[in-house]
């Protein structure tokens, strides 16, 4: 008997994540139902008790790969169609028979084919988190309890455009630097292990007794040349040492605070985590999701370790009856203005209302950050090639300079 790992929520709203045996999914599903569970997704366990024996058996779909602007599409449309009048039936098989991916068709119908069923679309869309993440099915969920599913649908596309917005102004901002700093540790490699050598064999026959900064270069490009293979492994071990510190919360926190301090980019992160918590945040309370439960999505959603750990001391702050802003003013990502307005928006029932301004003075501030970051990069990639390729040209022509000198004193 094949096993199923499931992620549900339960009659109190909290959410589980397990594993249990049924001849197939739909058995597992009505196991869960049974039990009063929600379910958000359910998989078969191929590491399972016959987990591998069942996928032998399972017919293969392809994986969905599905880009943030094709959702965005999809959201948008869907809305356009529910809003026209069609059932939601209906809508979900117009938008798999046009879906261009194969895996997302196949998922489409899917879950089209779940809703036929007699399952809610918000847990048909849970189904699927690869695609569907939580802030998306909760939206789904607020829809259809409110009866306002078409403009939770078109809130929720312009939620994802703004999103979508954000992340390609973070690429504009990085890719530039990026680039310019691997062409200038390039260009440094190159003259290290190819050109400096060269002149090595010259020095020694000069007799002349070298400067600190010739022999510093001397003995890197000596190091590059003896043991590459060193450097090659560090710089490959650099990732996975990433990966595995972010993988753990005190890990995360730590490398999250440390972005959040860097004299260039600290600033432009911190208005970037701000903007995403406040759109998201207002996102979910004018959807109608609870407050307790916006803040549990926002947490999981934030991208950023620190604000997560202020979201949820505010979580527990206002399960325990006190205020939202309080736990938010402890921390240092927060800028006081923010908090205010938090604590205003609080006290006036007015929250969202207010979360849209802030996000929204946020985005055009990241859009003046980036603007200036652009402008303020360029001389200083300049700067650091200058230092770098210019400190290697000197420390060679230093000596010659030396070994003039020592002719001219001579004559």
């Amino acid at each position: 008997m094949p096993n199923f790992k499931y992620i549900a929520r339960d009659t109190s709203g909290n959410r589980k994540e397990g594993s249990l045996s049924a001849d197939n999914k739909n058995a597992a599903l009505s196991q869960l139902k049974n039990q009063g569970m929600t379910v958000l997704s359910l998989d078969l366990d191929k590491k399972g008790a016959g987990g591998f024996l069942a996928s032998l058996t399972q017919p293969k779909t392809p994986k969905p790969r599905v880009k943030s602007q094709d959702l965005v599409i999809f959201t948008r449309q869907f809305a356009t169609m529910i809003g026209a009048g069609l059932a939601v039936m209906e809508c979900l098989d117009i938008l798999a028979e046009q879906a261009d991916d194969p895996g997302f068709k196949a998922c489409l119908y899917k879950i089209c084919n779940d809703v036929r069923s007699g399952t809610d679309l918000s847990a048909a869309l849970g189904r699927h988190p690869k695609i569907f993440v939580e802030i998306y099915v909760n939206m789904i969920r607020a829809g259809e309890a409110s009866g306002q599913l078409d403009t939770i649908l078109t809130r929720l596309a312009g939620f994802l455009e703004a999103s979508e917005s954000l992340k390609r102004k973070i690429k504009s901002a990085m890719t530039y630097p990026i680039i310019s700093l691997t062409m200038v540790i390039g260009i440094s490699i190159f003259l290290l292990v190819f050109i400096i050598p060269k002149f090595q064999n010259i020095f020694s026959t000069m007799g002349v007794d070298l400067p600190l900064p010739t022999k510093i270069t001397l003995a890197l490009s000596d190091f590059m040349q003896k043991c590459w293979y060193v450097i090659i492994l560090g710089i490959g071990a650099l990732p996975v040492a990433y990966k595995l510190i972010s993988r753990t919360r005190k890990g995360r926190y730590m490398l999250d605070s440390a972005f959040l301090k860097l004299p260039v980019f600290g600033d432009l992160f911190q208005k970037v985590a701000v903007s995403r918590f406040s759109r998201t945040f207002a996102t979910l309370l004018r959807s109608g999701v609870a407050i307790l439960g916006a803040l549990e999505i926002v947490s999981s959603t934030a991208g950023n370790a620190v604000l997560q750990e202020a979201v949820d001391a505010s979580r527990e702050s206002i399960r325990q009856g006190e205020p939202l802003a309080k736990p938010l003013a402890d921390t240092t990502i927060f800028p006081p203005m923010v908090v205010r307005m938090i604590q205003v928006g609080e006290r006036s029932g007015a929250l969202e209302v207010l979360l849209e301004k802030i996000s929204d003075f946020y985005d055009e501030q990241v859009d003046a950050t980036v603007e200036s970051l652009t402008s303020l990069i360029e001389p200083l990639m300049i700067g650091i090639m200058g230092l770098l390729v210019g400190g290697i040209v000197l420390s060679i022509f230093l000596p010659i300079f030396k070994m003039q000198q020592a002719v001219g004193k001579k004559s």
